[in-house]
């Protein structure tokens, strides 16, 4: 969502550098950009303008309150009393006889509009789905390379531990020394005693 607002932020910075753009003249010559499309002139014509975000919000909130169990029930009761209006009530309060040719138009227009509004709401949701799958897409990507890396480096310290003395084997050489330091000791022991008789 958010970088839905810096791309849209992004558009309309690039929108007005474009429209500044286009109504500096060439240096020299007093005349508008010619590689600039003419844009309306404001005083001819003007069309009303709306913030596209704040009108997805509207459609959205629509969309999301046409999906409910309140709808229908407030749809319902409107449709009943209706019916009840123009067949209970004395003729000359009614304002649409039977075929409900009215309410018929009116259920029409509503459905008209509900449609569009509930397809712009799925195509903005579509767009966050899209955002949020690139994320996670990155993040997925990120994770792969952490563990690439990582197994690599695991890999990189068996290797060095396949070259380093382990305690079994420093033990058994110390066992080896400790057996050729007693020999030792035994043979200058009798080598002493066969030197100094008692």
């Amino acid at each position: 969502m958010r970088q839905l607002r810096q791309l849209r932020e992004l558009r309309t910075r690039e929108g007005a550098r474009e429209r500044r753009a286009e109504t500096t003249p060439i240096t020299g010559t007093g005349r508008t950009r010619l590689d600039q499309p003419r844009t309306a002139r404001p005083g001819l014509l003007s069309l009303p303008s709306y913030d596209p975000e704040a009108f997805g919000v509207l459609s959205e909130r629509i969309a999301r309150f046409l999906g409910t169990g309140r709808f229908i029930v407030w749809m319902t009761v409107v449709v009943v009393i209706w019916i009840a209006w123009n067949t209970l009530l004395p003729a000359t309060v009614r304002f649409d006889e039977y075929p409900f040719i009215f309410l018929t138009l009116a259920l029409s227009l509503q459905a008209s509009y509900a449609a569009p509004l509930i397809l712009l709401a799925q195509n903005r949701q579509d767009n966050r789905d899209r955002v949020n799958m690139e994320q996670d897409r990155a993040r997925s990507d990120r994770n792969i390379a952490d563990t690439e890396y990582l197994t690599r480096e695991v890999a990189a310290l068996r290797h060095g531990l396949g070259e380093v003395a382990t305690r079994a084997f420093i033990s058994s050489e110390m066992s080896g020394v400790r057996s050729e330091l007693q020999s030792l000791l035994k043979e200058i022991e009798e080598r002493r005693d066969a030197r100094d008789p008692l």
